[in-house]
């Protein structure tokens, strides 16, 4: 592959994961949460949303595809991006002084066929990383 068409696909998984990142943070907003943060990173952690969902304060990890051949969005959530996502939870956890909330690991799931969105699920208490 030449360079010319690497950098084009980096964008185009970039537009990807951007419109599916959109995509979840309005299905979690029509299911009632409000989304407190996007895009959040600490050192050796990160979560793609950030939201309250009244109780508990949630973790979301969006895994965007617009192909299945490789299985399904959640599927590609492993061990090591289950830790990632917990590192960012106690960091923003601790950075704004929650230390009694519930907290919940959520992934949002987002399948984009033909440039059209033709899912959107969202799993709640996905999994639990090991802190």
């Amino acid at each position: 592959m030449d360079p010319v068409e690497q950098v084009a696909r980096q964008a185009a998984r970039k537009r990807l994961a951007r419109s599916g990142e959109n995509e979840a943070a309005e299905e979690l907003t029509r299911r009632g949460y409000a989304i407190v943060a996007r895009n959040y990173h600490c050192r050796g952690g990160e979560a793609d949303l950030v939201a309250d969902d009244g109780d508990a304060l949630v973790f979301a990890e969006v895994k965007t595809r617009s192909r299945l051949d490789h299985g399904l969005p959640r599927e590609a959530v492993g061990w090591t991006k289950q830790q990632r996502l917990g590192r960012a939870a106690e960091h923003y956890c601790a950075a704004h002084g929650i230390e009694d909330r519930p907290i919940r690991f959520d992934v949002v799931e987002v399948i984009v066929l033909r440039d059209q969105v033709v899912a959107v699920e969202v799993i709640r208490n996905a999994f639990i990383p090991e802190m």
